[in-house]
């Protein structure tokens, strides 16, 4: 979750780089808050891959309002956060994934998405 290399020159540039940082901000607050919060639920409660898609689901969350708002999705955070959503669901359904093949196909994915999709995502 790191601040994007926004265009500073215009105002609205400077505007847009403070509220990714706003964002950013949003998502670690919500990240020690979820954390937090498992640590003082009994583990017999939590299943076991629960924090994966916490976690998952916070850095994709922050690139769907990164979207809405006309700000540069990080294909870092959309790459961990799917692969971690894709580890806790398999870990909380009991499925064993080989992550290290998936970790590879969406790398080539996002690979594709950037010769695709040049400027829409950073």
């Amino acid at each position: 979750m790191t601040t994007q290399n926004l265009p500073t020159s215009t105002g609205e540039g400077s505007e847009k780089q403070a509220l990714n940082q706003r964002l950013e901000a949003i998502s670690w607050a919500l990240f020690l808050i979820m954390l937090g919060g498992i640590g003082l639920i009994p583990d017999a409660l939590v299943p076991e891959g629960a924090w994966l898609v916490g976690v998952g689901l916070i850095m994709l969350g922050l690139n769907l309002a990164r979207s809405l708002i006309n700000i540069p999705m990080s294909s870092g955070t959309l790459f961990l956060g799917a692969l971690a959503l894709i580890a806790g669901l398999a870990s909380i359904f009991g499925v064993d994934l080989p992550i290290f093949p998936i970790a590879l196909i969406l790398l080539g994915l996002n690979a594709l998405g950037k010769a695709f999709f040049a400027g829409s995502v950073e």
